[in-house]
């Protein structure tokens, strides 16, 4: 069989093959080019989820007559001329291969004029290999594209795009994605003439909540968390949702890189790993994130569809995205909102101060100090048929009594005022034994007072199992393993970092290696398996915290066993203990199996209800 050059059109063709995937493929390309002609305005239209009709007009600085019929050519672009150019690409578009794969597979016409040109031209192209000469055309400054009957000539393509309904959501969901990757552009998208999507230019940080709104929602705003963080010269800016606002699937996950959607693996595992003990099992975190970076430092140039990357110092993004969501996520605590309480601190240390334990602390043990001690004594335990509810003042037992002291306090008058270094405020009863009802100056405050004990507990287990060196235990018999070579260079490199974890392993052959101590919290059941995961981390993505997960797991089912139960009575010292222990608490939000651990009911809901003001 003869080898021989393929002609243009079907090089053309296969080339959109592997660009242009449906619609939606087509309309990122055009939208991308709009970006970079530095257009504030893009209005789209779409008929018939995008096979019928995708015009997309900008108001950028246009095409040059001379340029028009060249736009249509491949590898013709004026984004890069060198290879130091495709090493720190900056623009959106840089192949030179979006227009000519669209105009082969489509009846494409291209409308521009650029500020020097007193009117604008016009060049269509049908699919054949040749465009028609440019034309001239009325139109102002900026670029009109219109795809029709898009794979009208590949029908083998066309019977793999889906129905007109689901096409056009996948469109939608682009725009809406694109949309928040340049919030100072103006867009607009209409399917079938009707208005579909519309957004304003947004500068100011009102204009930005506005738009997050129509995408995403008036919810997403009130259960999110901003982000800001540099460091190393990567800058990570944006918003996180707070662990309760989850979602069933990962479809509310914008991830942006120097203004470019983007999905990658790397991500994806950060974003995960930060939220691993505050995510309910299943769940699926919110967040719009912009990181920003050296352009040499990432590749851009790694997929035809430009949705993946490539980073030069993965381990160094890896880190930096983990621990600036992960500090976001720790710095929530109960009590805390978007504006700040006065008096209580912005920053928590990565450690508790032991002022926050003594009496009303949990430090040293599962069991805690003063009355949590007496949980399993006969007069403590109480059936709701006994006593459901608790008022203040409805026993006599004083704080001082609880911390063990024999001074006894008269019970102090009602307070009208409230302390602004307690957002949780004080406790008024504790309903049919799991619920603390307390009050604070904003209204009425519920929590469920295992899932709160359960994260205290649990977070004063990882300060004292993460203090220091993690205990570990030398195997008797020793757990030999094989695994592939590279995995094995990968471990070798890692030995000093597994054993600060408490994992001791020795190479003792090309693909073989030995471990011969584990943490001593770690079921020897299943270690097999979780070094082997470890060393494909390691191989893979040169990190892993599977050990550091494992561990958590480990520590999370102590602290739910050690916590107070449901119809353990507790006293209204007791109750108030735990909550200023929530507020002082990182991650207190919720409970370290992702579920929240307190509700706040304002005046004016409360007012609703008795539909008093009316």
């Amino acid at each position: 069989m003869k080898i021989r050059v393929l002609p243009s059109r079907l090089i053309n063709q296969i080339a959109a093959g592997e660009v242009v995937e449906r619609p939606a493929s087509a309309l990122k390309e055009l939208v991308e080019n709009s970006f970079d002609a530095g257009a504030d305005r893009i209005d789209i239209e779409i008929e018939q989820g995008g096979l019928r009709m995708i015009r997309i007009r900008d108001n950028g600085c246009g095409i040059d007559r001379d340029d028009l019929e060249l736009a249509l050519s491949r590898h013709a672009t004026s984004k890069i001329s060198s290879l130091e150019d495709l090493e720190r690409i900056a623009t959106m578009g840089f192949r030179g291969e979006a227009l000519p794969s669209i105009s082969s597979v489509s009846r494409l016409k291209l409308t521009s004029r650029s500020s020097s040109s007193e009117h604008g031209w016009e060049i269509r192209s049908d699919g054949s290999d040749v465009a028609d000469l440019a034309v001239p055309a009325s139109h102002p400054v900026g670029t009109t594209v219109e795809v029709g009957d898009l794979f009208f000539n590949t029908p083998a393509r066309r019977k793999f795009l889906k129905s007109e309904k689901t096409e056009f959501q996948h469109l939608e969901q682009l725009v809406r994605r694109m949309a928040l990757a340049r919030m100072d552009i103006a867009i607009s998208l209409t399917h079938n003439e009707r208005a579909i999507f519309s957004v304003k230019p947004a500068t100011q940080e009102s204009g930005r909540d506005a738009r997050l709104e129509a995408i995403l929602g008036r919810d997403f705003l009130e259960q999110s968390l901003p982000l800001e963080h540099e460091a190393s010269g990567l800058r990570i800016h944006g918003w996180i949702g707070l662990p309760t606002f989850s979602r069933s699937q990962p479809d509310q996950q914008y991830f942006y890189i120097n203004g470019r959607l983007i999905r990658d693996k790397l991500i994806n595992v950060a974003t995960r790993q930060a939220y691993q003990d505050v995510l309910y099992h299943g769940r699926h975190p919110v967040y719009v994130l912009y990181l920003e970076m050296p352009a040499d430092q990432v590749d851009v140039n790694a997929h035809p569809s430009k949705l993946e990357v490539r980073f030069r110092e993965s381990r160094l993004v890896h880190d930096f995205l983990f621990s600036s969501i992960h500090r976001s996520l720790r710095d929530s605590v109960a009590g805390r909102s978007r504006s700040q309480p006065e008096g209580l601190p912005l920053e928590f240390p990565e450690t508790m101060s032991r002022e926050h334990s003594g009496a009303r602390g949990y430090v040293g043990s599962l069991r805690n100090v003063g009355s949590f001690e007496r949980q399993n004594s006969p007069e403590s335990l109480r059936t709701p048929t006994q006593s459901s509810i608790r008022f203040e003042g409805s026993s006599g037992t004083t704080y001082r009594e609880v911390l063990g002291t024999s001074q006894r306090e008269p019970t102090a008058p009602p307070q009208t005022k409230y302390q602004s270094d307690q957002p949780l405020g004080r406790a008024l009863a504790h309903l049919h034994g799991a619920f603390i009802l307390a009050e604070n100056q904003d209204g009425l405050i519920l929590v469920d007072a295992h899932a709160a004990h359960e994260r205290v507990t649990y977070e004063r287990l990882k300060e004292q199992q993460f203090s220091g060196k993690i205990e570990s235990q030398a195997l008797l018999i020793p757990l030999a393993i094989e695994i592939s070579e590279m995995e094995a260079d990968a471990i070798e490199r890692e030995a000093e970092t597994l054993l600060n974890l408490g994992v001791e392993i020795r190479r003792v052959g090309p693909s073989k290696i030995l471990a011969t101590a584990l943490p001593a919290l770690l079921p020897l059941s299943g270690a097999e398996q979780l070094i082997r995961d470890i060393c494909t981390d390691f191989a893979q993505i040169g990190q892993s915290r599977r050990l550091e997960e494992t561990i958590s797991q480990i520590l999370g089912k102590m602290a739910c066993h050690g916590s107070v139960r449901a119809n353990r009575s507790l006293s209204v010292p007791e109750m108030n203990a735990l909550l200023r222990d929530m507020e002082v608490t990182l991650r207190s939000g919720q409970c370290n199996h992702g579920r929240p651990t307190w509700v706040q009911m304002t005046i004016k809901e409360l007012d609703a209800l008795f539909q008093r003001g009316r």
